[in-house]
């Protein structure tokens, strides 16, 4: 029996692993030596990108958390005199401008870049695809530009600066950002679910509201709340438009303030306070992007987790 198994010609399959497991050893160093290089330059590429983002929020905690205040939050600004150069007052009018210019900015964008995304996203036009492209194109279009468009056909037209017309001008800056986000999340919704439904007798329109959107919806809110973590940050539409009042006003047509506003105004101003509290104001500006972000990744989370 012995002899008989000795006749045998060796497995194949044997001579393939140990040849693979010879060349294997003969080039193990090498790629354990290129892995440890590729990890340390990708660890440094890492500390490059993180280690500045933390040295900027340090000092925005140290410098801004000085200010931070519940009078500094609740009350109007002030101009500062050579005799009394601390006393600054506050933002209570930037943070309401901001919720309502922001706000009205949402109550636009939301709707129309969803509806946009939703024909993108089910439809393969020639219409469509420019559409696509200038959505594309607007997602790079500097913002500075929104707010020069915004100052001639709106401030221009009512003679008068206004938060509408900075809700505009974000809302022009939202909207391609929420179309991308939304065609990207329902064009990610498996084909099968819009058969089934159409399949079944229900039309294309109920298709989309009740199957094709609620399944990706996760990947839509985080699209907006990303957007709107954008526009909040936005200095440059607002500079031609919005009037800089400080008067506590929830009126979008009369003119109003903002925190990124306020954080270049006092930035540029004459005294120590002041530049102190433009730290202050782009501390808060960072704690609601934040806020924000965090909201979006849990959101969305928690709709994926609830959809399975």
């Amino acid at each position: 029996m012995t002899d008989l198994l000795a006749q045998l010609p060796p497995d194949p399959m044997l001579e393939r692993r140990r040849l693979v497991q010879a060349t294997a050893a003969k080039t193990q160093r090498r790629r354990a030596t290129r892995s440890a290089l590729f990890t340390t330059l990708l660890s440094a590429c890492l500390a490059v990108a993180v280690v500045p983002l933390f040295l900027v929020i340090a000092a925005l905690i140290v410098r801004g958390g000085k200010v931070l205040t519940w009078t500094f939050l609740t009350q109007a600004p002030l101009q500062p005199t050579i005799f009394d150069q601390e006393n600054i007052g506050g933002v209570g009018n930037a943070i309401i401008g901001s919720l309502v210019v922001d706000g009205v900015a949402a109550l636009m964008a939301v709707p129309l870049g969803i509806i946009l995304g939703l024909y993108l996203a089910e439809t393969e036009t020639r219409w469509a695809n420019g559409l696509r492209r200038v959505t594309e194109i607007m997602t790079g279009l500097p913002s500075i530009l929104l707010g020069i468009f915004a100052f001639i056909y709106i401030v221009t037209n009512m003679h008068a600066y206004s938060g509408f017309a900075a809700a505009v001008a974000l809302a022009m800056l939202m909207t391609p950002v929420i179309t991308k986000a939304a065609e990207t999340a329902l064009r990610s919704v498996p084909r099968t679910l819009t058969e089934a439904g159409l399949a079944l007798g229900a039309r294309q329109s109920k298709v989309s509201l009740k199957v094709v959107l609620p399944v990706a919806a996760p990947g839509i809110i985080t699209g907006v709340l990303l957007a709107l973590a954008r526009a909040i940050g936005e200095t440059a539409p607002l500079l031609f438009v919005i009037g800089a009042s400080i008067r506590f006003d929830w009126n979008p047509f009369h003119s109003m303030s903002a925190l990124p506003l306020m954080t270049y105004e006092y930035a540029s101003a004459a005294y120590d306070s002041q530049h102190t509290a433009a730290w202050g104001v782009g501390l808060i500006l960072v704690i609601i992007v934040l806020l924000l972000n965090v909201s979006a990744r849990l959101i969305a989370a928690f709709m994926r987790r609830e959809r399975h």
